[in-house]
């Protein structure tokens, strides 16, 4: 305890502190590059397998030389994703909740599928059914 105490006083914890912040920060940025490579389809294998062997070999160039030459598309992928992401749920509540659609226009839309010939028309009464009674 005294030990700590008496570092304390020439700054060697804070600049402990100060390298645990530089590593912290050195390791999401890792993470954010390593997540957006492989993010990205339009990139080949042999590209991707290029950035893994320099960022691992050289590993503080190797994340600095990523942001440098392919940083901006960084962004414009994450938010691809965002929206994917977006679109997704958006399905996913719209299914859980149900169409959102009339009985009328739910009958018309089963009345077409009933004229182009991908539905009977014993499905076509049950779905017309199955509109008149939500």
């Amino acid at each position: 305890m005294a030990n700590t105490a008496a570092s304390f006083g020439n700054g060697d914890v804070l600049l402990w502190m100060f390298e645990f912040f530089l590593f912290v920060i050195w390791f999401w940025l890792l993470i954010m590059v390593f997540a957006d490579l492989f993010r990205d389809h339009e990139a080949s294998g042999w590209v991707k397998a290029l950035w893994v062997i320099l960022v691992i070999v050289l590993p503080y160039l190797g994340v600095l030389l990523y942001l440098i030459v392919r940083g901006r598309g960084m962004a414009q992928r994450n938010l691809k994703q965002q929206q994917a992401m977006k679109q997704q749920m958006d399905a996913q509540i719209r299914a859980a909740v149900g169409t959102g659609m009339s009985p009328t226009d739910q009958i018309a839309q089963a009345k077409a599928l009933l004229d182009t010939g991908a539905i009977t028309p014993a499905e076509f009464e049950t779905l017309k059914a199955k509109a008149l009674s939500s």
